[in-house]
């Protein structure tokens, strides 16, 4: 029920900002994350997101109203790297997996996906298997490939192509 009046009021504040001068600035204010609920299915795939382990994304995008969820952070970026998409991305976010477990992320731990940094290539699974492992920070991402196999990336270097190439692990995953 919390979560539900925080959407309701999340869409008013949209519907009150649409006829105001500096829209963009003052819609990603209200951009925040929202819990995601047993319930929520992917916006991609249709999966239930809490049935999987691994970290989770959400993203807002120009036109549509609300947060768009992710059961994984591949899921995420394969809508964001298409190219009707890309550049309709106003704010993204993912777990920080140095603070949370990796079978059931903790809703407290969403850092800025564009600022993250991320590990493809690694033997963990998320929702539909390999999926990046977000971090907050580049130390903590490299000491996760070290010990799981794969490669860092930051946000804009995660191409098609990388989303292509993870179904083969760099590291010594599975």
């Amino acid at each position: 029920m919390k979560t539900l009046m925080r959407a309701l009021m999340l869409v008013l504040t949209l519907a009150m900002l649409s006829g105001c001068g500096e829209e963009e600035d003052k819609i990603a204010m209200v951009q925040q994350v929202v819990a995601i609920e047993s319930g929520d299915e992917c916006h991609l795939c249709g999966m239930i997101i809490t049935n999987y382990p691994g970290p989770k994304g959400q993203l807002y995008s120009r036109g549509k109203v609300g947060s768009m969820k992710f059961c994984s952070t591949r899921d995420m970026f394969a809508f964001i790297v298409d190219p009707e998409n890309q550049h309709n991305i106003q704010q993204a976010f993912v777990h920080d997996m140095a603070v949370t477990p990796w079978e059931h992320p903790d809703e407290e731990t969403y850092i800025d996906a564009k600022q993250a940094f991320y590990v493809v290539g690694h033997g963990k699974k998320g929702a539909m298997g390999p999926t990046l492992a977000s971090f907050s920070n580049q130390e903590d991402a490299e000491a996760f490939a070290k010990v799981e196999g794969g490669k860092v990336l930051r946000f804009d270097q995660v191409t098609l192509q990388v989303l292509i190439d993870m179904n083969q692990p760099l590291g010594h995953g599975e």
